[in-house]
């Protein structure tokens, strides 16, 4: 029987040595795969601390904050949800809820497709690119109360301001752009995408550098227009990028203040009154911190419900 026993250890043993190596590998490898999350948290943990800090810690108080009242000077009292039942009886707030989804609407049927229209039409030149990319991104540059300033300019009433007298040389108007209910949130609208579809053009030029040129020499081969070859190649391969700018421009849209506050200030008749208006008007204006906060807070949470549910929309589009 021994040496029986010594054959079976002999043929048993390799085997065994070789899985408790196997073993021993494994164990090694997740050891080290923990050793170097640890040390990437150790690393993160500054950054982390000061973002908390900076960032969710303000957004903790304000939730804290929309439930009490306080002037910002002495001590706050704890008034539970009072702020937010003043909020609601405010019949501006409905008003002010529909201006904003009326910009917002605006701001997508011509900020979406302006900058990409503009962005197909520089990448297709053969000079001047550099110098059209300039231009697109000027309006950018210059500070936004400098450049609404400068349209409100425009915008003059009567056949002094420039847009009414352009158009007086083709015999219309002149038109009160910002005095007329009707015609003031399309005004705004137009400077709101002028200011911003620079940084859109330029995002959309660097996607379309992106696209290959080989689908379309495939598509010119096949005998497609421009229009075509921009359809059907242009913007299914940019579609991520179109879908992501989507819902910043509803994002900014939803926050839309600058405008209203500088060249209306809600008027005429409440037409361009904003929910961040109301914001305003409620803090600076009425010295009312915890109502403003209320509002503050629950357009944040409509905010994140809007791009919770848009990028659960998208989801399957942005990756098809």
């Amino acid at each position: 029987m021994a040496p029986e026993r010594v054959l079976g250890v002999a043929a048993s043993g390799p085997g065994d040595a070789r899985g408790h190596r196997s073993d021993r590998r494994s164990a090694g490898r997740r050891a080290g795969r923990r050793r170097a999350a640890a040390a990437g948290l150790v690393f993160l943990l500054p950054a982390l601390v000061i973002f908390g800090y900076f960032a969710w810690w303000p957004i903790a108080q304000s939730v804290v904050l929309s439930f009490q009242q306080t002037n910002l000077v002495s001590a706050p009292h704890w008034v539970g949800l009072r702020n937010f039942a003043q909020l609601f009886a405010d019949p501006l707030l409905a008003t002010a809820a529909l201006n904003t989804l009326w910009f917002t609407g605006l701001s997508l049927l011509v900020g979406l497709p302006v900058p990409l229209v503009c962005a197909v039409l520089v990448s297709e030149l053969r000079r001047g690119g550099a110098l059209a990319r300039t231009l697109a991104y000027l309006p950018v540059v210059i500070p936004p109360v400098v450049a609404v300033l400068l349209w409100k300019a425009f915008y003059a009433p009567g056949e002094s301001g420039v847009i009414n007298s352009l158009l007086g040389l083709f015999a219309l108007g002149p038109y009160p752009w910002l005095q007329s209910p009707v015609l003031a949130m399309p005004s705004l609208v137009v400077v709101a995408t002028w200011s911003g579809a620079g940084t859109a053009v330029l995002i959309y030029l660097a996607a379309l550098a992106g696209v290959s040129r080989e689908l379309y020499e495939a598509a010119e081969l096949d005998g497609a227009s421009v229009r075509r070859r921009v359809w059907h190649v242009t913007l299914p391969q940019m579609r991520g990028v179109i879908l992501i700018l989507l819902l910043l421009q509803i994002i900014g849209a939803l926050q839309v203040f600058t405008e209203p506050y500088v060249m209306t200030d809600g008027g005429p008749a409440n037409a361009t009154v904003t929910v961040l208006l109301m914001i305003y008007r409620y803090a600076f204006l009425f010295g009312n911190y915890g109502v403003a906060t209320a509002l503050s807070v629950l357009l944040a949470l409509v905010l994140v419900v809007v791009s919770a549910v848009y990028l659960r929309l998208t989801r399957s589009w942005s990756t098809s």
